[in-house]
Order: structure tokens, then sequence, then C-alpha cells
């Protein structure tokens, strides 16, 4: 008896893990074509590059806000400087940017799911 518990709680965990995790993790398509993988990172969510010339490099840090809304850093891998940034999730599309000076000067992108 106490088996069969066992194994019906560790199946319905295994059913319930992809829906435990937050919209905003996986592989998307980056403005100029590489891949990037935003995952689960002390509390956050990390983006790092996994194809192109940066492949491996950190370029973000976001927490949920709500709604699918998210804020944190951006780092631009080519300059290797890092902004403040924001996010938004709607379906399949990632939208993000970071600012300077207050918000004045912006640079967005738009990223879709693999």
């Amino acid at each position: 008896m106490i088996r069969r518990m066992f194994f019906a709680g560790a199946a319905l965990l295994a059913a319930m893990g992809p829906a435990l995790a937050d919209p905003i993790e996986g592989r998307w398509k980056t403005g100029s074509g590489n891949t990037a993988e935003i995952s689960a990172c002390g509390g956050a969510f990390c983006i790092t590059l996994k194809t192109g010339p940066h492949a491996g490099k950190q370029i973000g840090r976001f927490e949920p806000q709500g709604e699918g809304s998210y804020a944190g850093t951006v780092t631009d891998p080519n300059k290797d400087k890092t902004y403040k940034g924001k996010g938004s999730l709607e379906g399949n599309v990632f939208t993000m940017g970071g600012c300077v000076l207050g918000g004045l000067i912006c640079r967005n992108e738009t990223w879709s799911r693999m």
C-alpha cells in the first residue's frame, strides 16, 4: 500500500514538473539569429547564449514581476557592459531591453521561442 502511494506521488510530481516551470524558461531565437537559453538560477532567470561568437556567455538576469513582466539586468556581449533591463512575455514572444541615463536611451530586441 505504501509502495503504491509512493509511486503514485512520484508520478504526480513528474507530471507536474513542466507545469511548475516559468513560461519564460526555454530556448529562444535572438534578434541576431543566435540561440539563447533562459533557465532558473538562484530565484531569478539567467539568460545564456548557446550559439554564435559569444556562446556560453551569460547576458542577462531577470526576476519575475508578475503578469508576464520581468526586471533585472542585460549585458551587451560585444561591449561587455551591463544595463538595467526589463522584459515582457506574450505567448511565444519575449521582448526585452536595456536602458541607460535613467531610461532616456533604450535598446529593445524581440525574441521568439524555439
